[in-house]
């Protein structure tokens, strides 16, 4: 998942931050009487219930008329039943297939809060807990400050406040290195303050499992399966994209049609297996209403007192811009905010560039839960469908048009990216000096080696196991490339430029981590 492309913070803000309280105390507003702590001035009523639930096909019918979105998939579950389950759409749109509860989609970073099951289904299995540290059981692992990188725990990494800045390392897996690479490699990367820094990441939450199925002596996707998705009869639920890949009733990824409108099929489906533990799991909405039942009730499966950390304020997300506003936090792999009602809001949101929208939220005070999944880039479809669902079974009517607010938040998240996107070549550049000035090798600890070869008369850059990036010719010394991955969608565009014997790459220096130096000594290129 690219730096922009993990559950969309802005998305989770909306999420429990948008509107006022809708009514009175009247027909469905419940007047708190017994646990001031807990209770919420609205209540989820049978009536309101089935309405909302009889609202979601139109609901669905109108968000992909106005989206062109090909598919999407929806589960309900309350007080232990699964109230609604159905697809919509197309799995593809060359194929035609329909789309059904069954049918498996990529999860992106929904798959942060599954894992945080697993994790805490190992806790009570007593392998670790919340507060082992990672290099309990992954003693390589580092990061720039010692003491921090000794002492930050499983729990610190789930919830994002390590120090890491946000997204660190997903540039790495654009570049293709594997996830054992990425995160030696954490251990270059400037910290914010730790513990009280929240930084949105996936290859914390991938340092912390990681930790935690080395001390089971496992693969994390194996454990994953033994502890979680095999005892809860989630068999179309995989944190391998190998698995997903092999699926007949699978949904493919799509994007913009280029300059036309309406939705084609990725040419490159996305692989997340680096960071499964953050956004590799790929289910369907049968199999995640399972899930959510579970977490809503677990009965057992999982002790209370060892996932109501992960489901409570760990740290502030955002922070309000008016004393009126509410403010929003995560805990341990779950965004949590309190409701313009009073009930407590525990969702995620995922997405991939590539061709992937999802979302889920419980309403833990109302036993009630919906996931929302989608075969196309996120553009806000998944969490307006959700957020309409909530709205009508708290209010009885939505509070607002969701699909425009989240469609405006995503355009501006799927913006271009780099330093040169979005600028106007210069009119009259500089001539470049000779080709053959700029080839050779330039290293960097943290993105490794950079090579700059002559193909034909062309320029290219050759950075990580996979990138191959032709160089533009932009202005003097400084030429301009499209960053790969999840990163390089249309438009993106950055910088190179050679200063003497350094190679500074725009895209990759937002944090100081950018400067290539040549090598002058005869060496062999690796990934």
């Amino acid at each position: 998942m690219g730096r922009r492309w993990g559950t969309v913070i802005v998305v989770c803000a909306l999420m429990g931050a948008l509107g006022g309280c809708a009514g009175d105390t009247a027909g469905g507003f419940a007047v708190p009487a017994s646990n001031p702590n807990t209770d919420a001035l609205v209540a989820v009523t049978a009536e309101r219930l089935e309405a909302a639930v009889a609202d979601l096909p139109a609901s669905v019918a109108e968000a992909m008329a106005e989206t062109g979105v090909p598919g999407v998939a929806v589960a309900v579950v309350h007080e232990g039943e699964v109230r609604f389950a159905a697809g919509f759409g197309v799995r593809d749109v060359e194929g035609g297939e329909p789309v059904d509860a069954e049918t498996v989609f990529p999860l992106a970073s929904v798959s942060k809060s599954i894992g945080a099951t697993v994790v805490a289904r190992a806790i009570d299995d007593g392998l670790v807990t919340w507060d082992t540290p990672v290099t309990a059981h992954l003693p390589w692992f580092a990061l720039s400050d010692p003491w921090a990188g000794a002492h930050v725990t499983i729990g610190a990494m789930y919830a994002h406040r390590s120090g890491l800045y946000e997204h660190a390392g997903d540039d790495l897996e654009d570049l293709g290195y594997d996830r054992t690479t990425i995160l030696e490699r954490l251990r270059h990367v400037p910290l914010e303050p730790f513990r009280t820094t929240y930084g949105y990441a996936n290859y914390d939450i991938t340092a912390a499992a990681e930790s935690v199925a080395r001390a089971a002596g496992e693969a994390w996707e194996d454990l994953s399966a033994r502890l979680l998705y095999d005892p809860l009869g989630m068999t179309s639920t995989s944190s391998r994209f190998s698995d997903l890949e092999a699926r007949t009733n699978r949904a493919l990824g799509h994007v913009p049609a280029g300059a036309g409108t309406g939705w084609v099929v990725s040419p490159e489906q996305r692989r997340p297996d680096a960071q499964s533990p953050a956004g590799g799991v790929s289910s369907s909405v049968t199999d995640l209403a399972a899930w959510m039942r579970m977490v809503l009730a677990p009965d057992g499966f999982i002790s209370d007192e060892v996932l109501l950390p992960a489901l409570t304020a760990q740290i502030p997300t955002a922070t309000p811009v008016t004393a009126a506003a509410r403010g929003s936090f995560y805990g341990y792999g779950y965004n949590v905010s309190a409701g313009p009602g009073g009930l407590v809001d525990v969702n995620h949101s995922g997405a991939f560039m590539l061709g992937a929208g999802t979302t889920f939220t419980l309403l833990p005070g109302a036993d009630l839960g919906i996931v929302v999944l989608t075969n196309a880039r996120a553009i806000g479809v998944a969490e307006a469908i959700a957020h309409r669902f909530t709205d009508l079974a708290q209010f009885g009517e939505a509070r607002g048009d969701w699909l425009e607010m989240y469609g405006t938040a995503m355009a501006a998240v799927n913006a271009p990216t780099g330093d040169l996107a979005g600028v106007s070549a210069p009119a009259s550049p500089v001539p470049a000096g000779a080709a053959e000035s700029y080839v050779g090798l330039y290293r960097n600890d943290f993105y490794g080696p950079a090579e700059i070869v002559l193909e034909g008369d062309e320029l290219v850059l050759r950075l990580g196991p996979t990138g191959v990036l032709p160089l533009e010719h932009w202005d003097g010394d400084v030429f301009a490339f499209q960053p790969p991955g999840e990163n390089g969608g249309p438009g993106s565009r950055s910088s190179a430029s050679f200063v003497g014997d350094t190679l500074v790459l725009g895209v990759y220096d937002e944090h100081g981590l950018g400067t290539f130096v040549r090598d002058t000594a005869p060496a062999t290129l690796v990934g």
